[in-house]
C-alpha cells in the first residue's frame, strides 16, 4: 500500500525524517525515498529495498543528507518522492493511493505537448502523473485539489517546498494523516504511532479531503475537511500496525473485538487457539479470551528475512515464502485440535501452505477463521495487491466452479456476499474443501463494523460486498 512522513523543524530533521519513514516499513517492500530542503536547497535519494531494509539503505543518507524540512516514504511499486521543477517552482512530493484512469489522464496531459518519463515496467510514475496534474492549475492549493477531483481511485501527499510542507488527504479519507508536534517541530504521518518514539505528541487527525500546510511554527487549514468519509477497513484488519489509532480507534483494539465476536458465533472445541503471525495474533486473543480456551503459539514467525507473504509479484515465489516464513513448534502442534486465525483469505495460497504444514506437523484438526468476511471483489482505491484479475482471489475462482461460469452477475454475487444465504454457506464449503481445512468460518460484515465501532457509512467495505464505493 506504501506509507509517507514529514516533518518540519527549527533544527536538522533527518533524524526525526530517518526513523519516521523506518516506522512505515510494514507497509511497503519495493522501493523508498527521502527529500528535504535545507540550506542548500533540495536534495532527494531513491533506494529499492526489495533485498534490504530501509535501514540499511539509508545508512548513508542519515549521516549525509540535511535539511529543516522534509518528507519520505515506504513505496510499494513507483520510486519516490520524486523532486519537480514547474511554474510554481522546486518542490518535492510523495503520495499513497490508487489511480484507475490513469491512461485517460495521461493523454489528456500528452495533448498539451507535454510528456512522461517511462518506469523500467513501462507504466507511467503514478506521483509524477499526480505532479502533472498539480501543475495544470495556478496554485498549489487549486493543484491539489484538481488531482483529487481528475483522480479515480484515491489520493493523499505530502508536497515539501521551501517554505512549508503541504499535507493532503484524500477526499474520501480512505487513507489517514496524522499530525504531531513537539517543541521547535510539526510532523504528519500515515502511521500515527511512528511519530510517538521521537518526542512528538498527536496533535490531530486530518479530516476527509482536508489539505493543511505546516512549517515549524505552526499548521494552517487551506482546505476544510468534508462530511463525507470512506476510510479504507482494512487498516484495522490487516494494515494497520498494532499500536497505531485511525479516527480514534485502536487498531489492536479492534482485533480483540473481531476475535472475540468470531468465537460468540462459532460451535467447535479446539484444544487451542492460535494467529498466524502477526496480524492474526491480536484476533486469536481477542477469541481465545472469549471463548476461555488456551492461547498458543504453534507458529512462529521467522521475522528477520522474510517479508509479508503478498508481496512477491511472482506467484512461485509468494507459494515459498508462504511455505518457508513460518516455523511450528511441534511439542504445541501434535495430536493437537487447532483452531487458526488470520486476517483473511486472498489467494488462498498462505493458509493452504499453513493448513499442510500443521498437518504434516501432526495436528489432529485445523479449524480456520479468518477475521474478515470472504474477499470478493478487488480494491479500486488501494494497492492492496497488483491481481490481474478477480479470479485469483480464491472466493471468486470457487464461485466461479459453482456458477460453472466467471461471468458471474452482481445480484448473484451480492447472494453469495450474503452470510444467511445457501450460496454463501455453498461457497465456504467449497473454499474449505480446496484448502483442506477441517472447518471454516468466517467474520461476518456486520460483525466486523460493529468490532470497529466506527458508523458502516464512514467505513468503505468495497472488496467485501461491493458496496459502500462512494454511495
Amino acid at each position: 500500500m506504501g506509507g509517507f512522513f514529514g516533518v518540519a523543524s527549527k533544527e536538522d530533521c533527518i533524524f526525526d525524517l530517518f526513523f519516521g519513514v523506518d516506522y512505515h516499513s510494514h507497509l511497503g517492500t519495493r522501493r523508498a525515498g527521502l527529500a528535504v530542503y535545507g540550506e542548500n536547497g533540495f536534495e532527494k535519494s531513491i533506494h529499492k529495498i526489495e533485498n534490504s531494509p530501509f535501514r540499511t539503505k539509508f545508512e548513508k543518507e542519515a549521516h549525509e543528507m540535511h535539511g529543516h524540512m522534509g518528507i519520505g516514504c515506504i513505496s510499494d511499486f513507483e520510486p519516490q518522492p520524486i523532486l519537480v521543477r514547474s511554474h510554481h517552482g522546486k518542490f518535492a512530493i510523495t503520495t499513497v493511493g490508487k489511480i484507475n484512469n490513469k491512461d485517460e489522464i495521461v493523454d489528456t496531459i500528452l495533448k498539451h505537448n507535454s510528456h512522461f518519463f517511462i518506469m523500467s515496467n513501462g507504466e507511467v510514475n503514478a506521483t509524477e502523473l499526480v505532479a502533472a496534474l498539480i501543475d495544470q492549475k495556478e496554485n498549489l492549493i487549486d493543484g491539489i485539489r484538481y488531482a483529487q477531483e481528475m483522480i479515480d481511485g484515491s489520493l493523499s501527499l505530502l508536497l515539501l517546498t521551501d517554505k512549508g510542507i503541504y499535507a493532503a488527504r484524500d477526499r474520501l479519507g480512505r487513507t489517514p494523516i496524522a499530525l504531531g508536534k513537539k517543541d521547535g517541530a510539526i510532523c504528519a504521518a500515515l502511521e500515527s504511532f511512528s511519530y510517538a518514539n521521537l518526542g512528538f505528541q498527536p496533535l490531530r487527525e486530518l479530516g476527509p479531503g482536508e489539505i493543511v500546510v505546516f512549517d515549524a511554527d505552526g499548521v494552517h487549514t487551506l482546505i476544510a475537511p468534508g462530511k463525507k468519509m470512506k476510510i479504507c477497513t482494512f487498516l484495522w484488519i490487516y494494515y494497520g500496525y498494532p499500536s497505531s489509532s485511525y479516527e480514534g480507534v485502536s487498531v489492536e483494539e479492534a482485533r480483540y473485538h473481531c476475535g472475540e465476536k468470531l468465537a460468540k458465533r462459532d460451535n467447535v472445541h479446539p484444544d487451542v487457539v492460535a494467529g498466524v503471525p502477526d496480524s492474526g495474533t491480536a484476533h486469536a486473543i481477542g477469541y481465545a479470551n472469549a471463548a476461555g480456551i488456551p492461547f498458543t503459539r504453534p507458529l512462529i514467525k521467522y521475522t528477520p528475512t522474510w517479508p509479508r507473504s503478498f508481496m512477491p509479484t511472482m506467484q512461485e515465489k509468494r507459494d515459498l515464502i508462504a511455505k518457508m516464513k513460518l516455523i511450528a513448534v511441534p511439542e504445541l502442534v501434535k495430536n493437537k485440535s487447532l483452531l487458526i486465525i488470520d486476517d483473511s483469505i486472498v489467494r488462498g495460497t498462505q493458509l493452504r501452505e499453513t493448513a499442510e504444514f500443521l498437518f504434516e506437523s501432526g495436528a489432529k484438526e485445523v479449524h480456520v477463521r479468518p477475521a474478515c468476511p470472504p474477499l470478493l471483489y478487488g480494491c479500486r482505491f488501494l494497492n492492496f495487491s497488483r491481481s490481474k484479475s478477480e479470479m485469483e482471489l480464491i472466493t471468486r475462482r470457487c464461485i466461479a466452479e459453482l456458477e460453472g461460469t466467471e461471468d458471474v452477475p452482481a445480484d448473484v454475487l451480492e447472494d453469495y456476499a450474503n452470510p444467511d444465504s445457501e450460496r454463501y454457506a455453498r461457497m465456504t464449503e467449497a473454499i474449505c474443501k480446496k484448502l483442506n481445512f477441517t472447518s471454516l468460518r468466517f467474520h461476518r460484515l456486520d460483525d466486523m463494523i460493529e468490532s470497529i465501532g466506527i458508523p458502516k457509512e464512514n467505513l468503505c467495505t468495497f472488496c467485501w460486498n461491493g458496496k459502500d464505493a462512494e454511495e
